[in-house]
């Protein structure tokens, strides 16, 4: 799949995912590690990888969320999300690309600076 496909799948499952929150209630914490990733459709400068992370991060949190137990239709789909969310975090983690954002450094530094 070429960057510009992910980006729109990306797209799309943000729209779904934005509809059932206005239409279901919604747990908190459903959508929490994908908010923590910080990667929307609209990053085109972010990787192709971190995309497809946020994708599958995303997929499986939407079908758990469909899902009656881990053995329907959507519990499958979303125990896979889960694994291959897991394994595009390996090569994020293997490539570097997940490296601390920069606000993360600053404060990580400030702290340090502070404590001296």
């Amino acid at each position: 799949m070429h960057k510009d496909e992910l980006l729109e799948l990306h797209e799309q499952m943000v729209i779904i995912k934005q509809d059932y929150e206005t239409r279901e209630q919604v747990d908190d914490d459903l959508f929490a590690e994908y908010d923590a990733l910080d990667v929307d459709p609209s990053h085109v400068h972010k990787s192709k990888s971190e995309h497809k992370h946020a994708v599958f991060v995303l997929g499986s949190a939407l079908a758990s969320t469909m899902s009656e137990d881990e053995f329907s239709n959507a519990g499958r789909v979303g125990k896979r999300m889960k694994e291959l969310a897991a394994d595009a975090e390996g090569k994020l983690w293997a490539s570097g690309s997940n490296r601390p954002h920069a606000v993360e450094l600053l404060q990580s530094c400030s702290g340090v600076m502070t404590h001296e």
